[in-house]
């Protein structure tokens, strides 16, 4: 299964009928990908189920209607267990960014949260959920793959905000803070707790 957001509005391939949930489930083939992700755009589509005979075929096609765009990031624990966030465009956030030319994922993952949030001594615990969103920039429509990695930091000096990148906070939050903070974040964040 895929879940692709456009939005914060779920795009759902799959191949088993059940994950047909909350949304209508439409076979692949019946479909055009633009037309749906433009009804998304434009408030006319909330989200939908795409059933796939063979997903891997269908998500290969899938994404031949978009631009490719690869990010890391991090979703980083400190010595209390608390989750490092970043405040940016009005919502809580994970550290994140794109690949450069040559880098790995678990590179850019580590490079990217170091300078957003001015954090060091990372360590790679474990890969977590690949996720996917839809967005328009400059006249294209982007799908952007983002490798997520579980990290683990003993850094206890002061956290900086890349304001460059529009960053306003990095904090790291406590169980209780972590809750009130997926209220206000996107969707695809919230598949990582």
């Amino acid at each position: 299964m895929y879940k692709v957001f456009v939005n914060d509005c779920p795009i759902i391939l799959t191949d088993t009928k059940k994950n047909a949930i909350n949304f209508n489930l439409v076979h692949f083939e019946s479909v055009q990908v633009d037309e749906i992700v433009a009804q998304i755009f434009q408030n006319k589509l909330a989200g939908i189920t795409l059933f796939c005979e063979n997903l891997s075929a269908c998500w290969g096609e899938f994404q031949t209607y978009f631009k490719r765009q690869e990010a890391a990031g991090g979703k980083v624990l400190n010595a209390n267990n608390e989750v490092l966030f970043i405040y940016r465009f009005n919502k809580w956030d994970l550290p994140k960014g794109k690949l450069d030319n040559g880098e790995s994922v678990s590179e850019c993952a580590i490079r990217e949260v170091e300078e957003e949030c001015g954090i060091k001594n990372l360590q790679i615990i474990q890969s977590l959920e690949t996720t996917y969103h839809i967005y328009q920039e400059k006249g294209k429509t982007i799908l952007k793959t983002t490798y997520w990695f579980l990290m683990h930091t003993d850094f206890v000096g002061e956290l900086t905000p890349q304001s460059e990148e529009g960053i306003e906070q990095v904090i790291f939050k406590n169980e209780a803070e972590v809750k009130l903070a997926l209220e206000n974040t996107y969707e695809n964040i919230k598949l990582l707790f």
